[in-house]
């Protein structure tokens, strides 16, 4: 039988920035944004702010992009300062290269298991599905949905008692399955 696990983000993740004021190195997005059009052409900004000191940072959207190629729907978004906007918009790699900022994960998401009732079956087949591109390593999912000891299921990983098709030593980002044998 195949147990579904799923990796839902909880919050957005911190920005990994440095701050000008203070030396912090993360940001919080609070979900507004700032947009400035001058005749035909447009910038959109999202805003971030400094977890020490509050100091707002902007993470730049739109750059001098012709206002008739921006989809209506985006830009009503952005005036409305939508935060379910922001959090996509974290999510997008062009973005998060374009400022050159790396995202901070940590305490942002949780592990949805199903429940306990897996842990007592000798052979355990499980499918884990992120919500979002999260890194996390698979042996930290693994741990804590079986209730084991990192260590230990590195061990079990060694002893070939537990298996799959990725490689479970790195981060990853996407779904992946693994068959746990006791």
């Amino acid at each position: 039988m195949l147990n579904e696990w799923a990796v839902v983000p909880t919050c957005p993740p911190l920005v990994r920035r440095r701050c000008r004021t203070c030396a912090s190195g993360r940001f919080r997005a609070n979900g507004k944004f700032r947009v400035n059009a001058n005749h035909k052409l447009i910038d959109a900004w999202l805003l971030v702010l400094c977890t020490a000191c509050g100091n707002t940072a902007k993470l730049t959207v739109l750059e001098r992009a012709n206002v008739r190629s921006v989809r209506p729907g985006l830009l009503h978004r952005m005036h409305d300062n939508d935060s379910a906007l922001a959090a996509e918009l974290l999510r997008e790699p062009v973005l998060l290269r374009r400022n050159r900022v790396a995202l901070d994960w940590d305490g942002a998401w949780r592990l949805d298991t199903g429940g306990s009732d897996h842990l007592d079956r000798e052979v355990i087949d499980v499918a884990v599905r992120f919500g979002a591109p999260i890194p996390v390593r698979p042996v930290r999912l693994i741990a804590e949905g079986c209730g084991l000891s990192r260590a230990a299921v590195e061990r079990l990983v060694t002893e070939g008692r537990l298996v799959s098709a990725v490689r479970l030593s790195g981060r990853i980002r996407g779904d992946f399955t693994f068959t746990l044998k006791r």
